[in-house]
């Protein structure tokens, strides 16, 4: 899961395009991909939900060509509500074990979150994502793994399906649904405009429940390419 959902929505509300097929940034589920070898990344975006709380998360990610399976990233995650606010700093490396060209990509996404103002581990994650390559357009990624956060010292079992189809050459469209062990389960819809050259993506997304608890939410994200 993207960077365990931005320190698993900062402690429960205290993450080549032609076509454009490819899951991070805000997306809840993500895929067994790594960024392009001898690539970085930065991936931004700002959530707001409908009880005045949000998050801003930044989070940067290289896949060098010495190692072209493994990706490193980390992330920074600044959330807050009506009366408090948190920021949590981690990392967030991700292996993949069988490419999707083979039909059938298996990864291993992992996330470790440290809350600055409280000066503890506060996140982890451990994620299997797998990606099903239906046809040059159409790809299928399912989710499954474990959430710990030091908020009720919480240990949830994640589950999730996502779809994407490239509509065209620039623009993914993508519907996904999740749920863990607490809390009701949630899902997104995903627009995604790849411009200039594949450089960069812009994100407008709208979900329901992201964090479990939350009615409603609108993402704005931005994914720089380099």
């Amino acid at each position: 899961m993207r960077h365990v959902l931005g320190g698993t929505v900062l402690l429960l509300a205290l993450p080549t395009a032609t076509p454009a097929l490819a899951a991070g940034g805000a997306d809840v589920v993500d895929d067994a991909a790594v960024e392009t070898p001898g690539t970085c990344h930065l991936e931004s975006w700002v959530t707001l939900n409908d009880e005045k709380g949000g998050i801003i998360n930044s989070a940067p990610a290289c896949t060098r060509k010495a190692w072209p399976n493994l990706e490193l990233g980390g992330f920074v995650a600044h959330g807050w509500t009506h009366d408090s606010d948190d920021t949590v700093i981690g990392l967030s490396p991700k292996l993949v074990l069988r490419s999707e060209d083979r039909g059938v990509g298996i990864g291993i996404a992992t996330s470790l979150g440290y809350g600055i103002d409280r000066r503890r581990f506060e996140t982890a994650s451990i994620i299997v994502p797998v990606t099903i390559s239906a046809c040059r357009i159409v790809r299928f990624n399912l989710n499954a793994g474990w959430q710990w956060t030091r908020a009720d010292h919480r240990h949830d079992l994640f589950v999730g399906a996502q779809a994407e189809v490239a509509a065209t050459r620039n623009l993914n469209l993508m519907v996904e649904a999740f749920t863990r062990d607490h809390d009701k389960a949630g899902g997104q819809a995903r627009l995604r405009w790849t411009v200039a050259g594949g450089a960069v993506d812009l994100d407008l997304i709208g979900g329901r429940y992201v964090d479990g608890a939350t009615p409603s939410a609108i993402t704005f994200g931005v994914t720089i390419r380099r």
